[in-house]
């Protein structure tokens, strides 16, 4: 299986999962780079997986539907997702039969109540609840519930590839250092994105083990992101709050010029 980012809009990563003759497309918001890069790879386009409603993951579907006749547009349960297929919860599972995936779906309300990923086959397709270093912004859901979904991706198999959808990495480290300045990890992340972004590359995909070390919205419970806290106010036992800190902050930072 191989993994193409499509850059789209300002700053979006529309994945395709291919054989080098079918491909999946993971949130595709505008179906023009997609097409051109189907073209490019010569592939034939055969399911669209959705994470959630928003347009910049979903605006491409309806062309793409009507370009490649018959393919399944998997979903979650949300009716703002009109061009669905087929909708999925958590728990279930994706199968598709080329490119070969096996998948199952998880829930991941916060950044929207029903937004979900897929999980399988060594990936991870998390639309905008997890970014490198980062997380996404609470526009529906509770602290508590994206507190709860990052904890359900933290748990994941280290090695597992993350394939989000923004390019945020280099704003996302900006933050981090600030919350976690001794994090050698975080440093030497920092380090890596400045060449990657320098060079023009993506900094994604990440994986799990990397997140666990330098992503402060999985290290809520690390002793620096607990003392942190306090000096915010927020006692060793209040992770939500903590948490909710975070996000505040991150909701709040302007990250220097480059």
């Amino acid at each position: 299986m191989r993994l193409e980012p499509v850059p789209a809009f300002d700053d979006n990563y529309l994945w395709l999962a291919h054989d080098g003759r079918r491909a999946v497309a993971v949130d595709p918001g505008d179906a023009i780079p997609v097409i051109a890069a189907l073209q490019r790879l010569d592939l034939q386009l055969t399911a669209i997986l959705l994470t959630h409603h928003h347009a910049d993951h979903i605006g491409g579907v309806a062309a793409l539907r009507e370009r490649f006749d018959g393919i399944e547009v998997f979903a979650p349960h949300d009716e703002r997702i009109a061009a669905a297929t087929r909708r999925v919860a958590d728990g279930d599972t994706v199968e598709i039969a080329a490119p070969a995936l096996h998948l199952r779906v998880v829930a991941l309300p916060g950044h929207t109540i029903s937004h979900i990923g897929y999980h399988g086959d060594g990936l991870l397709f998390c639309g905008d609840t997890l970014f490198s270093v980062g997380c996404g912004r609470l526009f529906e859901g509770t602290p508590a519930q994206m507190l709860n979904s990052l904890d359900t991706l933290a748990a994941l198999p280290a090695e597992t590839a993350v394939y989000c959808a923004h390019e945020y990495t280099r704003a996302n480290c900006a933050y981090a250092a600030v919350v976690e300045p001794d994090n050698a990890a975080l440093q030497a992340r920092i380090d890596e994105v400045r060449t990657l972004r320098a060079a023009g590359t993506p900094t994604v995909p990440s994986t799990i083990a990397r997140e666990r070390a330098t992503n402060p919205f999985l290290r809520v419970d690390a002793p620096d992101i607990v003392a942190w806290g306090e000096r915010q106010g927020i006692t060793a036992a209040a992770r939500v709050e903590r948490f909710a800190a975070l996000r505040r902050g991150k909701d709040q930072f302007r990250a220097p010029a480059a």
